[in-house]
């Protein structure tokens, strides 16, 4: 018994070897938080509860096998899954379905968001781009980095998925900032998309995309129409109090004030149900996720490890930023939802893809550089 029981923990220490065992611990407990949340929001369904769940094992089990890859292959993979990953992301713009657009593929069993895989593709892709130039990049280094991340961010914006392609290209644009691309590089891009502002208001945006817009300038203008959403959003945020209602007992979600509130706003579910205390829990769950990615990124000794684990590291800060933003009403509804909280398959299984990835970098770090 002694000897099975050894070989079984010789067996775990092997399987656990290339997991960052701190940002795992974090991920499990963020993990365990949503499946909670995810249980009353969605008044008690046990169905959608276990279907995240098996999304989440999917998720992990990429996670495990992305982090035993070392980077060096994975570098050399890049621009085969990057082209790979374009493939279905033109395909939902003939097949796709969606509320307000073509989004999703249905494969039958599951629906399939494309523009998902592009939040790790992407980045990759970039990194891959510039460990091969001089850094800091220079002007024709720059003009091909932005051209492989307008390519897909181009693509997302024709189904249209604002929210998606804006989360997109930040993650591409964070790999060239580690690159050490000066700040003023990025403030001309701000200049640009300013300037084309009104004419993306009058022939790019669709009305639903500008009655967000407005709708968050002055949602109370159309409390029960376009602004109903923010306005029950801040009202179960400030419901909550110190310390919620009590698990199961929010009123906004449960009487269906609440719109999209096992996806989009389902943070607003954990604020009005646990109250300061569980979102500054939740919130250090983030920061600890988001410290070590940048913590693994600094530690890594060669260009390419550093520049994904570090762009991954931020991007999963503004998917936090964006939606909380979004869901107190600080910022316009995207649809963006939060990680590992908001019901989503694609989202969860890329999300920890990528993660799997930052592991990888830690678990894999050479002992010199190269």
């Amino acid at each position: 018994m002694r000897q099975i029981l050894r070989w079984l923990f010789d067996l775990l220490v092997r399987f656990m070897r290339t997991l960052d065992l701190p940002l795992l611990g974090a991920i499990l407990a963020l993990m365990v938080i949503g499946l909670a949340v995810l249980y009353s929001a969605a008044d008690h369904a046990i169905g959608l509860v276990v279907r995240q769940g098996a999304f989440f094992v999917a998720g992990l089990g990429m996670m495990w096998v992305l982090s035993r890859i070392p980077p060096n292959q994975l570098r050399n993979w890049t621009p085969f899954v990057f082209a790979l990953s374009l493939i279905p992301l033109m395909l939902v713009l003939l097949i796709g379905t969606g509320k307000h657009g073509r989004h999703w593929i249905n494969l039958g069993v599951v629906y399939v968001q494309p523009a998902e895989l592009l939040k790790l593709s992407l980045p990759m892709m970039v990194a891959w781009y510039l460990d091969r130039q001089s850094l800091p990049p220079r002007f024709r280094t720059v003009l091909i980095a932005g051209l492989l991340i307008a390519v897909p961010t181009g693509l997302i914006l024709m189904q249209p998925d604002f929210g998606t392609a804006m989360l997109v290209a930040v993650s591409g644009a964070f790999a060239l900032y580690l690159a050490g691309l000066p700040w003023w590089w990025f403030g001309m891009a701000f200049g640009a998309v300013a300037a084309i502002a009104p004419v993306a208001w009058f022939w790019l945006l669709r009305p639903y995309q500008q009655d967000r817009i407005l709708t968050f300038l002055n949602p109370e203008s159309d409390p029960l129409g376009t602004g109903w959403n923010i306005i029950q959003s801040k009202i179960a945020i400030g419901a909550g109090g110190l310390t919620g209602k009590g698990w199961g007992q929010g009123s906004q979600s449960h009487l269906n004030y609440l719109p999209e509130h096992t996806t989009d706003f389902i943070f607003a579910v954990l604020s009005e149900e646990f109250g300061w205390v569980g979102v500054a829990t939740v919130l250090a769950l983030y920061l600890f996720v988001i410290g070590r990615c940048l913590w693994i990124a600094a530690e890594a000794r060669d260009g390419y490890s550093r520049l994904i684990a570090g762009a991954l590291g931020l991007a999963f800060c503004v998917y936090v930023i964006v939606n909380g933003g979004m869901i107190s009403g600080l910022l316009p509804v995207v649809g963006v939802p939060m990680p590992l909280l908001s019901y989503g398959g694609t989202s969860a299984v890329s999300l920890l893809a990528g993660l799997g990835v930052v592991m990888a970098v830690r678990a894999h770090r050479p002992v010199y550089a190269r």
